[in-house]
């Protein structure tokens, strides 16, 4: 029996996790809540916040990494793609490696993961509970394993504690 894989996330290791999962014969499953993969390298024009506290690239964000520092390993960049892309390239990028390697078809997209639980005979199967939400209809399934691939700047962190007074200020100081 073929193993079961949920991936929460079609950013860059939820893909790489999707065609991991492929090469070892496992059945993935990726949901992404947005409509489409690439993580937060997906640019939106919206100047609201996202409502999940999810980080996102901003216009004019241009890497830092050489594109030979930060392809997969297996996927090289274009020749023709500078050394340090706009977003838009790495969005290119990402959408040629999914094609590519057949993984569109693993991915839910505009599909919440609302909670990961372990089954009640998690000691004896290793089985998870995943329930996802996919524009208002509820889904449960059962799996082998789950991957999270959420990235580490899903929630910004602002260490406020550590700038006593921080609260009181009512206006930034002008330096000269």
């Amino acid at each position: 029996m073929v193993k079961r894989v949920a991936i929460i996330g079609a950013g860059v290791s939820g893909l790489t996790s999707i065609k991991g999962c492929l090469e070892e014969g496992l059945e993935p499953s990726c949901f992404e809540r947005s409509d489409d993969i690439g993580g937060l390298w997906k640019f939106t024009v919206s100047v609201e916040t996202t409502g999940h506290g999810m980080t996102k690239v901003y216009k004019s964000v241009v890497t830092n990494i050489t594109k030979e520092m930060s392809c997969y390993s297996d996927f090289p960049f274009p020749e023709n793609f500078p050394n340090y892309m706009k977003h838009t390239l790495v969005m290119e990028y990402l959408h040629s490696y999914a094609k590519h390697f057949d993984l569109l078809k693993y991915i839910h997209l505009k599909t919440t993961v609302c909670s990961v639980t372990k089954r009640q005979d998690f000691t004896t199967t290793g089985q998870w509970d995943v329930v996802t939400d996919m524009e208002g209809k509820r889904d449960t399934a059962v799996f082998d394993a789950v991957m999270i691939c959420t990235g580490h700047y899903l929630n910004p962190h602002l260490p406020l504690e550590s700038f006593p007074g921080e609260s009181t200020i009512t206006e930034i100081p002008r330096l000269l």
